[in-house]
């Protein structure tokens, strides 16, 4: 069949739509795609070689999308890759704007989406276009500037176009292109991982921002799909480097995350070619520290954390690449993972990590599903195959569905719900059944029985529905599966229950999916009959004996339910008669439930059903609103099943109901009708609603009710008559399937041959689908024309004279006729041709045909007939115009008009939200009952088959492209009319059509912009406040049209100043408060949307070398010439014109606004919008004209702070476009070491060889005070490097520096030699009032208290300083001394950005000048200093940090060296001393390691006083000190840092603390917070140093990379001494800070070689005298065994030291510390760190045989012995480990427990704290089993029943 497919094609196509094949008609589409593929290559092609991007490229892909959309990649493999070339290199022309690169990126994505159809040989890409755009957009080096502007993202919208674009559409730019480079990836060229090693290696500076993007880089482009013989040219070279990264980095730094997701891809791309075993502890410790859940009592998290914790669907991915393989080490870790947090999904828990473990439940088995199908079902691809070593064999599969299913079963009830439960059953079911549904079933058969608990049945029913195909297919393994179907049904059915709502919901749902599923079809007779069935076989015959008993089971129930609905049962007499939006899904769910069951049962159980429905809706009468509709769609559903015996028993019994009342005159002017006549339209306006040839008969019956009830008096009436026309003109005039059985022609035949059993669960076969179409006859449709000539001409004819004058017509009786019209265009709109008229000349220019595409939908029309559509759109227009005349009141029949005007324009047999809601309910029944595993689109009949109506339903909507004609610009002129009439309803109502059709044909704005502008002249002084608002709304448009906001420099040139302009007319008033909110949110959206437009069009000749190529292969030919070279010359000239066009439009847009903004007259609302607009219009590559430079410059004095914002921000963009351009060459690295180093190079190693931090060749970047650039020679022979990352990790290949001096632009300027623009800022800057007034506003106080340093106003003078050089300083000079030394807020802040931006400027000036400039600051920074305040202590910070931001530490050795001078000096008191600190850390933060020696300096100076008395100087210290050891890292590859490093640090430290190491006594804070004269005794100093150390420690856990175990563990015994037991907040600092910074600490990652050394010093401390530290050690051990879970049980000698060291210290003397070891074996127990093993049992029960002795008769007055004696302790020692086993348990009773209980309730009578504790624990367990006591029961012998239940009851209290 291909064969001969692919020959009449004249190509092989890629991979088309399967379901186009089964459309009726599909036999056309052959000829019909290949002539629009003709079309769309031969004009894409033409429209790039002529450059005509606008609109010629656009028109053309956007045919391609929809050209995809419509038949797939239907086109040839040539063509594909050409195609996919092409769009490249559009996409990455430089100066491409924002919004069509979006579109060419969707499409491109789209045509990389199916991996499959090209391998690497067939196309390669390059990375580094694609890496420069990417570049450009997310770190654009202007944006801030505000030279290019973005776009926001748009709010989610509703639309489902397809459903690959849907997920697209919703996000930003910036996800738009991870997911473009993500679809080139496969393609990148073999050496691309080496190039992009070395061009982001050079980035990789831990302690930099460049750190998270070279490693976000690395994450998103470094390719993992090469081959296996290349992989040494693939991740080789790169995974030893980062895995080793990620290793030693211990404090999740925000990079780690990206790290995990490259990992996570890499492993699942390359499955059995990396041997992860080594690193599997790690891995899973890492994932469950990420899931932050809570262990222990007083836990602070640090909030890095929660932030950067690892994102669960890449741990899926991860954990299920790394499953199988011969170790089987994963799966081992797995199952630990799953036992340890498994009581963490228990319902009775919640918290904020519930949702990231719920996640974790869903994506786990989706992963596994997915590679399961990866390595045995799916096509082999080019891609790399696991290799047969490592595919997951059947153990591996059943040993991870057991781990999974204990958390999946107790996660059924969570409190977020059972969705992500029954997702999680749906794909375990898939891969184990027998494994899975069996404890499900257990859950659900008591679920259904239980009346009180109605959550249990919610929960079970939903996850029943995830594992139903699971079920009903049975399979091998699980052959009893179906035969727990009838059961489930027939128990499920009292689910249908109107008190409550979910319930019922969920019970629909349910019925509805097993009954897809299965042909209710009576198999008993096959018993006898047949003699080959299997056991299970039997069963099912024998039960679907019940069927009949189940379908009218339902029926009875929805009937009570229907009963219980009506509406005098619901409602008052006051309330609406509408349906409740819970009314409409009941009603939803009830009619798709039963004709689902109708659907599938045999022929005998519908007739019974029939009739049965035919009874109960014919022996009653309904109200119409809510009851009648629900019962009318269940007589639907029946006669679409049988429509000949229904329509037999309806149609006769409704038309004579009907005639009976409607004869008589009288009843047809009744107000109110009758409630029968009602009911009986109602119901045969469903009814018939089956395939048209059906109602063919009883044509007479049905005219003759039209006739009698379409002109009745009650809007009820004739509304109801109406839709039954609407329907009985639908099924006549539309195609659409008949049936959706699950088995092709029904179940129809004799048992013998057939047996419906063996087709339970069975998918329909996509070849043989045998769909049956409702296809138009000649006589249906003459029937429905003779309809249409019968009842809709005499309404247009009536409309006609009314509007004449020559018939009157109350206003009800235009609205009937309105809606019998519109129901009329609604129920025969398919059989309608479009409206067609002239085309609108000269709209656009192009060189290239712009016509539509038409598609054919199975409708030829009969052109002799009259055209109703055009017959309805006449008298619309007259009637609408007559209306606006005489009665514009008449709102109703306005609503009804535009309506109309809708459907003529649009409606072509399926409105967009219907398509839109279908494809969603589609697309979530599949997802409900799809099976991932074996894919090939295995799913039920039913669902093929609606997916095939979907693809017809597409093809009517898709009109895209559609041509603007004579017709559709009249029509708009109407709907233009009434969006700017006087009602806002009409008015919005018809914006919305208006909007619509603006969206569907091509370039209409065109024409109607300046119909909207005219509204808004101001000198029109005819025009309304109303039809002002209507025409202000039409330019916001909605969230998909904006005509404010068109990316075209035409429109925009028009609208911006017309907005403007609009201040002036007559009808705006600022006093409406509606108006000037209008005039708000325009002005914002504009500011939203707003992406730069380019100028520049030109098209790469590469782009057009592709094309031409596109022209010259593969069929089909396109039928257009190629260009010729006059052509293409015309095109070029074209393309040159259309610039300087853009350019000229941009120039006269910007004097528009300024002439706007100078006329005097304007609001000052407008001319803030003006501005507004005038800022958007800065660019990067065109300057902005002197005049708007002027008027920048200028308004940087107005009165209005909002300007003045404006202003700064838009002087500061200004700088960088008249910024004169430095030179830059390229140099050597390894030339410049040689220079600077003075050793032998001859040993440098070769980059390849990694070694990251301070070497020899990156020794002369850093700061050293000896040789330090103090002399003009020094100066010029110093090379600076600004960026802080440079030579850290390594140098890059080819580095860049700024050319020597001379070669640069010359500095300080005359007037005369400066550019137009700069003399203009030049002027007014030299002007001393013109300062004065500006700083005057500068230091001006904005909002008090929430003004903060504002990086805009630094902006601005760096680039003052930077372009003009020190030109203005002696005018600001003054200023800047005077503010220092004023102490308010504002005026330090101002003074701050001036000096920021002064260093920052100074970047170029000579050393004369700089040196010259810093006798200046030095001493004003010092003053600065001293006058610091609260308010401002921020923004010196922040002024220093900017300023030393990206500047080589050499070249600002001044301001260092005056930081440096004594910072702690007690000078202005504790709060300065701070400050200077803060200020001095924000400079140092900046340079990271490139300032070691000033590091050093600075810790010596701060060593002796860091026994400093002032909590805030300390803490500031702390700070201080985690930046001068924040550079000693030990990462992969890194050298020994030659910063300050900690170990000395600690050394040092301990020295000093030894007077509290050494002494025993209790550590108190007694310090008199004085520093007296007198000498202080060392054990005082030594607590005050303690206290800063804290602080030190503390601040350090947030901020560094890796952790100092050894050194913190030397100080852990000081911290447990001093650490207090009891969670009070009344405790000193220095306890609290101890208990915190043990809290941070427990949580500390460790590696196994440090665990050795925490469990020695554990122990050591457990020995203590203090019984403090004695508890606090078991807190301790809690947190860190489970923060490190996994690299602990790897290594068994740690779990059994633990342990010990719990034993040890349950046997302690003090009450407090045996408790807190029980809870802790608890803990250690419930996560499966240790298990309870016989012998730990026997050791607590011989424990608890201690004797005790006697008691003492004591002597009367004698002291009482508090001691307790050695046996009690071991006694209770026993007791509490038993206990601690019970409680380890919560949620289940293992076999160890009942006997365990028993050994304890023997103690009940024991002593105090004996007796206690075994109540305790009995209590607990009876708190804890509570809930499923029921099945807990069965672990227990009766004779222990008793005993517990004898314990468990409290006596009785009169006993």
């Amino acid at each position: 069949m291909d064969k001969t497919r692919s020959d009449k094609l004249g190509f092989v196509p890629q991979k088309d739509i399967v379901y186009n094949r089964l459309l009726p008609y599909a036999d056309r589409l052959d000829d019909e795609s290949n002539d629009m593929l003709r079309k769309i290559k031969g004009n894409l092609s033409r429209a790039v070689q002529l450059r005509e991007i606008w609109p010629g490229v656009l028109f053309w892909t956007r045919n391609l999308s929809t050209y995809m959309r419509l038949y797939g990649r239907k086109f040839s493999k040539e063509d594909h890759v050409l195609f996919i070339k092409l769009l490249y290199e559009l996409l990455i022309i430089p100066r491409l704007e924002i919004s069509m690169r979006q579109s060419l990126a969707r499409l491109l994505i789209n045509l990389l989406k199916k991996r499959e159809l090209l391998s690497r040989d067939d196309l390669e890409l390059s990375w580094r276009p694609l890496y420069e755009l990417y570049d450009r957009i997310l770190f654009s080096k202007t944006e801030h500037l505000g030279l290019n502007w973005f776009p926001d993202p748009p709010r989610p919208c509703s639309s489902s176009k397809l459903v690959m674009l849907k997920l697209v559409q919703r996000c930003s730019v910036e996800n738009l292109l991870k997911t473009l480079v993500k679809s080139c990836r496969p393609y990148f060229s073999v050496s691309a991982t080496q190039e992009m090693l070395d061009e982001w290696r050079p980035l990789l500076c831990p302690f930099d921002v460049t750190m998270q993007r070279a490693i976000s880089y690395f994450e998103i482009f470094l390719p993992t799909t090469l081959p296996p013989e290349l992989h040494n040219k693939g991740f080789k070279l790169w995974f030893d480097e980062f895995v080793g990264l990620w290793v030693s980095v211990q404090n999740l730094p925000s990079w780690e995350v990206n790290l995990v997701s490259l990992f996570a891809r890499l492993a699942n791309d390359n499955i059995g070619y990396i041997d992860w075993d080594p690193y599997i502890p790690m891995i899973f410790t890492r994932i469950l520290r990420s899931l932050n859940l809570p262990v222990g009592t007083s836990q602070m998290i640090v909030p890095r954390y929660i932030t950067n914790a690892y994102d669960i669907s890449h741990v899926g991915l991860w954990v299920s690449s790394l499953l199988g393989g011969p170790s089987k080490h994963a799966q081992a870790q797995l199952i630990s993972l799953f036992n340890s947090i498994a009581s963490f999904f228990h319902p009775s828990n919640h918290g904020r990590w519930l949702m990231k473990l719920m996640k974790l439940l869903q994506r786990l088995p989706a992963s596994v599903v997915r590679r399961l199908h990866r390595e045995r079902y799916k096509k082999p691809t080019w891609r790399t195959p696991v290799p047969d070593s490592h595919k997951l064999t059947e153990e591996d599969i059943t040993d991870f569905v057991k781990s999974m299913m204990e958390p999946v079963l107790l996660a059924m009830f969570s409190k977020t719900g059972s969705l992500d439960a029954a997702h999680a059953l749906q794909n375990l079911a898939l891969m184990r059944p027998e494994l899975v549904i069996p404890p499900v079933l257990e859950k659900t058969y008591p679920a259904l029985e239980t009346l009180t608990e109605p959550h249990q049945l919610t929960a079970t029913l939903s996850c029943m529905i995830g594992v139903a195909r699971s079920l009903v297919a049975g399979g091998q393994h699980f052959p009893e599966g179906p035969t727990h179907m009838l059961p489930l049904l027939m128990r499920a059915l009292p689910g249908v229950d109107p008190n409550d709502f979910s319930k019922c919901m969920i019970t629909f749902q349910f019925i509805a999916t097993f009954v897809t599923l299965v042909p209710l079809v009576d198999c008993s007779s096959a018993l006898h009959e047949r003699t080959d069935l299997t056991e299970v076989e039997r069963e099912m015959c024998s039960a679907s004996a019940e069927f009949e008993d189940f379908v009218l089971q339902f029926m009875d129930r929805c009937f009570a339910l229907i009963d219980t609905s009506t509406l005098e049962q619901t409602r008052e007499e006051t309330e609406t008669e509408k349906m409740t939006h819970l009314e409409s899904l009941l009603e939803l769910g009830l009619s798709s439930t039963f004709s689902t069951i109708l659907t599938q049962c045999s022929l005998e159980i519908i007739t019974v059903a029939l009739e049965k429905v035919f009874n109960f809706a014919t022996t009653n009468i309904f109200e119409t609103r809510v009851s009648g509709r629900m019962v009318a769609d269940m007589c639907r559903a029946a006669s679409k099943c049988r429509p000949a015996e229904a329509l037999k028993l309806f149609v006769p019994h409704c038309c004579n109901a009907i005639n009976q009342i409607a004869f008589h005159e009288e009843v047809l002017n009744e107000e109110e009708l009758d409630k029968e006549l009602l009911w009986n339209l109602q119901l045969l306006s469903e009814v018939i609603r089956v395939e048209g040839d059906k109602i063919l008969p009883y044509r007479l019956d049905l005219v003759q009710v039209l006739q009698l009830t379409l002109h009745l008096k009650c809007k009820q009436g004739y509304t109801l008559a109406s839709k039954l026309l609407y329907h009985t003109l639908r099924t006549l005039a539309l195609i659409y399937p008949t049936e959706f059985c699950s088995v092709p022609g029904g179940f129809q035949q004799p048992i013998n041959d057939y047996l419906p059993i063996k087709d339970w669960g069975r998918p329909g076969d996509l070849w043989n689908l045998d769909i049956r179409w409702h296809t138009p006859s000649d006589e249906e449709l003459s029937f429905a024309f003779h309809l249409l000539d019968l009842i809709l001409q005499p309404e247009l004819e009536r409309l006609q004279r009314f509007t004449m004058g020559e018939q009157d017509m109350s206003r009800d009786d235009v609205l009937q006729s309105l809606t019998i019209v519109q129901h009329c265009l609604l129920g025969a709109g398919s059989l309608m041709p479009i409206l067609k008229g002239e085309p609108i000349p000269e709209l656009v220019r192009s060189m290239v045909n712009l016509d539509d595409t038409t598609l054919y939908t199975g409708i030829e029309y009969d052109e002799s007939r009259d055209n109703y559509r055009d017959a309805i759109c006449r008298v619309m227009r007259r009637l609408l115009q007559y209306i606006l005349e005489h009665s514009e009141d008449d709102t109703k029949s306005l609503f009804s008009i535009i309506k109309i005007i809708s459907d003529l324009l649009h409606f072509k047999g399926c409105h967009k939200f219907e398509f839109d809601s279908h494809w969603k309910s589609f697309n979530h029944v599949k997802k409900s009952m799809e099976n991932r595993l074996n894919g090939k689109k295995q799913h039920i009949r039913a669902l093929l088959i609606e997916r095939v109506t979907l693809q017809q339903e597409l093809r009517k909507l898709t009109i895209e492209g559609w041509q603007y004609r004579s017709i559709h610009q009249e029509l708009m002129g109407d709907l233009l009319r009434l969006s700017t009439s006087t009602y806002s309803q009409v008015r919005s109502r018809a914006q919305n059509v208006l909007f619509t059709a603006l969206g569907t044909y091509n370039f209409c704005y065109r024409d109607l912009v300046p119909h909207f502008l005219e509204f808004l002249d101001p000198n029109n002084s005819s025009v309304t406040q109303q039809q002002f608002k209507g025409a202000l709304y039409c330019l916001m448009g909605n969230h998909r049209v904006s005509l404010a906001n068109l990316h075209n420099w035409n429109c925009i040139a028009l609208t911006w100043p017309a907005i403007v302009r609009s201040g002036l007319s007559s009808a705006m008033s600022l006093e409406k408060p509606s108006i000037v909110r209008l005039f708000d949110d325009l002005a914002d959206k504009i500011h939203r949307k707003f992406g730069t437009i380019h100028i520049d069009f030109t098209v790469s000749d590469e782009s057009c070398a592709v094309a031409k190529q596109l022209m010259t292969t593969g069929n089909p030919f396109p039928a257009d010439p190629i260009p010729s070279k006059e052509e293409e010359e015309e095109g070029l000239k074209n393309q040159q014109l259309k610039n300087s066009e853009s350019l000229e439009n941009y120039k006269q847009l910007i004097s528009d606004l300024l002439d706007c903004i100078n006329n005097r007259n304007m609001p000052w609302k407008f001319e803030h919008i003006a501005i507004g607009f005038l800022s958007l219009l800065l660019r990067d590559d065109h300057q902005l004209p002197p005049a708007a430079v002027s008027f920048f410059v200028k308004s940087l004095n107005h009165d209005s702070l909002y300007v003045r914002k404006v202003a700064i921000s838009a002087i500061a963009g200004i700088m960088k476009q008249i910024k004169r351009p430095h030179k830059k060459v390229h140099i050597s690295v390894s030339e410049l070491c040689k220079f600077f180093v003075v050793v032998n190079i001859s040993g440098m190693k070769e980059p390849s060889d990694i070694l990251a931090g301070d070497r020899q060749d990156n020794q002369w970047l850093q700061y050293n005070s000896s040789r330090l650039p103090r002399t003009q020679q020094d100066w010029d022979g110093c090379v600076f490097v600004e960026k802080t990352h440079w030579g850290y990790y390594c140098w890059p290949r080819k580095m860049l520096m700024y050319a020597p001096l001379e070669e640069q632009p010359k500095q300080n300027l005359t007037r005369d030699e400066m550019a137009e623009r700069e003399q203009i800022i030049y002027d007014h800057f030299s002007d001393p009032v013109f300062i004065n007034q500006f700083i005057e506003f500068l230091s001006l106080e904005g909002r008090k208290g929430k003004d903060k340093f504002s990086p805009r106003r630094f902006c601005l003078f760096k680039g003052l300083f930077r372009n003009f050089s020190d030109a203005f300083l002696p005018l600001l000079w003054p200023h800047m001394e005077r503010l220092v030394t004023d102490s308010h807020e504002s005026k330090q802040r101002c003074v701050a950005e001036i000096i920021s931006g002064l260093i920052r400027g100074c970047k170029h000036w000579s050393y004369s000048q700089v040196e010259s400039l810093w006798e200046l600051l030095c001493p004003l920074i010092r003053t600065a200093l001293s006058n610091i305040t609260v308010e401002t202590y921020a923004d010196w910070g922040t002024c220093i940090a900017t300023a030393c931001e990206s500047r080589d530490p050499r070249k600002l050795h001044w301001l260092y060296e005056m930081l440096m001078e004594s910072p702690v000096n007690g000078e202005g008191g504790s709060f300065v001393d701070a400050c200077r600190l803060y200020v001095l850390q924000g400079g140092l933060a900046q340079q990271e390691w490139r300032v070691p020696e000033l590091l050093h300096r600075l810790l010596q100076y701060l060593e002796p006083k860091l026994t400093q008395v002032y909590k805030n100087v300390r803490e500031r210290i702390g700070s201080v000190l985690t930046y001068i050891f924040m550079i000693d890292v030990n990462l992969h590859y890194t050298q020994p840092t030659t910063s300050p490093r900690i170990s000395d640090f600690t050394e040092r430290i301990l020295l000093q603390l030894k007077p509290l190491t050494e002494g025993d006594e209790e550590i108190q804070n007694h310090v008199i917070e004085e520093n007296g004269l007198e000498e202080q005794d060392e054990r005082t100093q030594a607590i005050k140093l303690l206290k800063t150390v804290l602080k030190w420690l503390i601040a350090s856990a947030g901020r560094s990379f890796s952790t100092a175990v050894t050194e913190q563990l030397r100080l852990l015994p000081l911290l447990f001494k001093i650490a207090p037991v009891e969670n009070d907040d009344s405790y000193d600092e220095l306890k609290r800070d101890a208990k915190t910074c043990l809290s941070l600490m427990s949580q500390g990652l460790l590696y196994s070689e440090q665990i050795p050394m925490v469990l020695s010093a554990l122990q050591e401390i457990a020995r203590s005298s203090s019984w403090h530290a004695r508890y606090t050690v078991l807190t301790y051990l809690q947190v860190m065994v489970f923060y490190n879970l996994f690299t602990f049980m790897n290594d068994q000698k740690a779990v059994n030291d633990a342990r010990g060291l719990v034993i040890q210290l349950l046997e302690d003397e003090q009450l407090e510390v045996r408790e807190m070891a029980a809870t802790t074996l608890s803990g250690f127990l419930q996560c499966n760190f240790l298990s309870m093993d016989a012998p730990m049992q026997a050791y607590f029960e011989e424990l608890c045989k201690t004797c005790l002795p006697k008691r003492r008769k004591r002597e009367l007055g004698s002291a009482v012995d508090t001691i307790p004696s050695a046996d009690l302790v071991r006694r209770h020692a026993g007791v509490l480990g038993l206990s601690a086993c019970i409680l380890s348990s919560p949620y289940d009773v293992p076999t160890w427990m009942p006997q365990l209980l028993m050994d304890l309730s023997a103690h009940l009578n024991d002593t105090q704290p004996i007796e206690m504790t075994v109540k305790k624990a009995l209590s607990n367990f009876r708190r804890t089993h509570h809930d499923n006591w029921q099945q807990h029961k069965q672990q227990f012998t009766d004779d222990q029943l008793l005993v517990l239940t004898d314990l468990l009851v409290s006596p009785c209290y009169y006993a």
